[in-house]
């Protein structure tokens, strides 16, 4: 199983979001994006989102620890599920970040090395797998 660093680079995997603001704040931001402030809105979006990550960092980096989250990206392979099944274990999958499970993977191996998913952020899985793991997945 690999684990990877959590900050975003260059062409790394995005979620989109929609938020609901009110026109007053919508126009604040459109004002700051016209005087130049921010590229467009996205980008203060993001910049205001990281800011409040920031000042919450040391909650998130206790509360991973405590929880023993894997923190960024923890892909499974068919190998990486075929070694666990070999050894008659079973894998709790805990991440913040990015959970991803190869293609390759029968859902019969997920189900049978799976015991439970819990992601904050996102699973990437063939549906086949997601649906094998619906119970499991919280």
């Amino acid at each position: 199983m690999s684990v990877h660093e959590l900050r975003p680079k260059a062409g790394e995997v995005t979620e989109k979001i929609t938020i609901n603001l009110g026109v007053v704040d919508l126009g604040q931001i459109d004002l700051l994006v016209q005087e130049g402030f921010y590229s467009n809105r996205t980008d203060l979006i993001r910049t205001a989102i990281r800011n409040q990550l920031a000042v919450h960092a040391e909650v998130v980096k206790e509360t991973v620890a405590r929880k023993t989250y894997v923190l960024g990206l923890q892909h499974l392979s068919r190998r990486d599920l075929e070694a666990v099944q070999a050894s008659g274990q079973q894998l709790r999958i805990q991440v913040l970040g990015l959970a991803s499970i190869a293609d390759d993977v029968p859902p019969e191996l997920a189900r049978a090395t799976i015991d439970s998913i819990v992601v904050l952020g996102a699973l990437q899985a063939s549906p086949a797998i997601k649906a094998a793991l619906a119970d499991r997945i919280r």
